[in-house]
Order: C-alpha cells, then structure tokens, then sequence
C-alpha cells in the first residue's frame, strides 16, 4: 500500500520558548497540541489517532491521551529517538489510508535545559545488549559522533573547516528567527576555533540543548482541502535502523540509504528535485553523511558538498534548515525530529522568513535520525509536496 498523497499535514506548531522552567513536560505537550491544532482550523475533538514517543510523561500514551481529553480509534508510540516523530507521520498517513483515523495528532515536548534529570545521559539499563560491549569503554553521545567524524576525514580527506560550513549555513538562517537560541551568524574560524568537545567535534559542531517542543496534525486529504490551509501532502517515507552488526559494517555508512530510497522511490521523485531539505542535526556530521546517503552527493563528497556556502538559501544549490535547526534554533527534549517537518512544512506553505523562503518551493525532504551514528540508530525519510 503506498501513502503516496493519502495523508496531508494539516497543522504544524513549534514551541517558542527555549527555557521553560516554569512548565512541566505535559503542559508543554498539551501547548504544542492546541497551537497545531489551530493552526489547522481543528480541535482536540476532532483528533482520532495521537502518536507520540518516549518523551511523552508517564505510562507511554496512556497518560497524554487522558491528559488532553481525547477520545481516539488509533494510537501509536513508536521509540526511536529523534526521528520517530517522521515516523509517526508515516504511520499516520499508513494509518488514515487504512481508514483507522480521520485527523492524528503528534507531540513532541522535554526539558533537558532547564530539568537536570532530563540532562544526565540516557541510561537504556543494564539489560540493553550492548551494555557490556560498550559501556566500559565509555562510549557516550557525542564520542561517538566524533568517531564517525574522524573516519571520515581518515578515508576522504574531510577537513574540519568543511564541517563548520555546515554550522556557518544554519547561523546565517538563525539570525532572522527570533525564538532561535543562538542568532549571531559565525565563519568557518569561529567553528573551528570554539573549544574541542571531542576530537575532532568543536563546541560549535554540536547542537543547542533546549526545552520547548513542537506538534503536528495529519489528516484525510478532504479534511485538509477543507480547511483553507495549503495543502502539504506526505509524498514517500522510509525508515530502517543501523547498528555495527557486531563489527561488520563500518561508521561512515548511515540508515539515510535505505530510508531515503524508499521515500523517493515511492514519492516518484530524485534528490535533484528537491527545493529544501531539513536534515537532522544533531551535530554537523550528522549533517554531512546524511546528504551523502540520500543522494544529495556521491560517498566521500560531503565535504565538497556543503563547503562555501552550498547549503544557505539564496545562495547554494540545497537550502537546509532554514529556521537555524538543531545546530542553532531548537532541540528540543533532545529529540530534533519534529522540528524538521515543521520547518518543512513553512516552506512549502510559504510560511518562512522572508530572507530564507525558498521561491515557489512545491517538493521538499524532511531527515531524521535517533539515536547515535556510532552505534545503532534509526532513520527516517518524509517527501512533502504541495499541491
């Protein structure tokens, strides 16, 4: 069964706050509930399916669907870190063309800024498999995004100065967002000069570390129409999950290949036609091997790819994430997923800044990715068009 124009985003509503000390996790969920839904022209009694994942409090869904009020046919709480939330979106479209939802709403929300618990590293328990193997190594988050980085530059000739345009390219959006956590625009010296996190990741590779978070709302293609609203519909998806299969694949390959071929092949579509493409960006080398594997540039050409400004909207060939993205505008919950569907959907709407607004954008591609390149993640690839 395709999903191919069977769903459209009807809503879309990203948090503006970046510190929330005065919220807690499901008011924040519920914030982001109420201003996707009215974006769309919708209330919480029409929703019929919510998808969520495990930044949601409590027990699952179970404790936000009693906390909004909703009364649902459908659920969904598929797990797999930033990008599940592009997930949730295809499976709310496979779902709406199965007929077991009409409008499906998906939250996202967290407070690792401002709560410490939410900080400390992510603990998966001494039952993970993977714990003996790695722990004692003292692998964490961004050593192993480093890793990948390194191998990199080991087998193509990837240079640092080639990562921070990456960096460069999302500050010069962020500068006219103003809910974006950082706004000052930076060059290649003030990457590669910010303090070493692990080599060879600058401070300034990495992502902004927010609270807030963002929500959308999937409908029937003739509830959307109905709506008034321009009509964004899911085109393709794909999602697969990588890990190192016990050593015998390498770190410079990521789920984006699979993924990617899938959305595309069901969209119809090449990356030569996309006009803006959100890519999730924890780091910017998360950045760099995504374009690689979804066709943007051949294996080992990202550097080339993104360097002097190929990624900056009026200027290179690809605009990417246009509202600053994790690297400068928002992350939130730690969890980037749903921010690049957001910005997405701007863009096909028309909704950006004007300074960064792609001229006439009709196709776009949404990237996600969860958990960590240098172990085991998941992918997630969405087409969006507007019709």
């Amino acid at each position: 069964m395709t999903i191919k124009r069977k769903a459209c985003i009807a809503g879309a509503f990203e948090h503006p706050l970046r510190k929330a000390e005065q919220h807690s996790t499901a008011q924040l969920h519920a914030e982001c509930a109420r201003g996707a839904l009215a974006d769309a022209g919708l209330a919480l009694s029409d929703v019929d399916g919510y998808f969520c994942a495990g930044d949601a409090p409590g027990l699952g869904p179970l404790s936000m669907v009693d906390y909004l009020g909703l009364r649902l046919r459908h659920l969904d709480s598929t797990e797999t870190g930033g990008s599940s939330y592009l997930i949730h979106v295809a499976h709310a479209a496979q779902a709406i063309a199965a007929g077991k939802c009409n409008v499906a709403l998906i939250t996202l929300a967290g407070k690792p800024r401002t709560d410490a618990a939410s900080a400390k590293p992510r603990e998966y328990g001494a039952t993970s498999p993977d714990v003996a193997f790695e722990s004692p190594f003292g692998m964490n988050t961004v050593a192993g995004y480093a890793l990948v980085a390194r191998r990199h530059m080991h087998e193509y000739g990837t240079t640092a100065e080639q990562l921070a345009w990456i960096k460069v390219a999302a500050a010069a959006h962020a500068q006219h967002n103003p809910h974006a956590m950082l706004r000052t625009p930076v060059t290649v010296e003030d990457v590669v000069n910010s303090p070493l996190v692990s080599d060879p990741l600058h401070r300034l590779d990495c992502c902004v570390v927010s609270d807030g978070g963002g929500a959308l709302v999937v409908t029937r293609p003739e509830i959307a129409r109905s709506l008034g609203r321009p009509i964004v519909s899911v085109m393709g998806a794909g999602e697969s999950v990588r890990g190192a299969f016990g050593g015998w694949d390498g770190l410079l390959t990521t789920g984006a290949r699979q993924s990617g071929a899938l959305a595309f092949a069901e969209a119809g579509v090449t990356p030569a036609d996309i006009q803006y493409a959100s890519i999730y960006d924890s780091f910017t080398i998360t950045v760099l091997l995504q374009l690689e594997d979804l066709g943007f540039c051949a294996k080992g050409q990202g550097g080339r790819f993104v360097q002097d400004g190929n990624l900056i909207s009026g200027i290179g060939r690809l605009p990417f994430n246009t509202d600053g993205g994790g690297l400068c505008n928002n992350h939130p919950a730690n969890r980037g997923g749903i921010t690049k569907v957001i910005e997405a959907v701007r863009q096909l709407r028309g909704e950006a800044h004007p300074k960064v607004q792609v001229a006439n954008c009709g196709l776009a591609l949404a990237q996600g990715t969860g958990g960590n390149l240098g172990t085991r993640h998941g992918s997630a690839t969405l087409i969006l068009g507007r019709d």
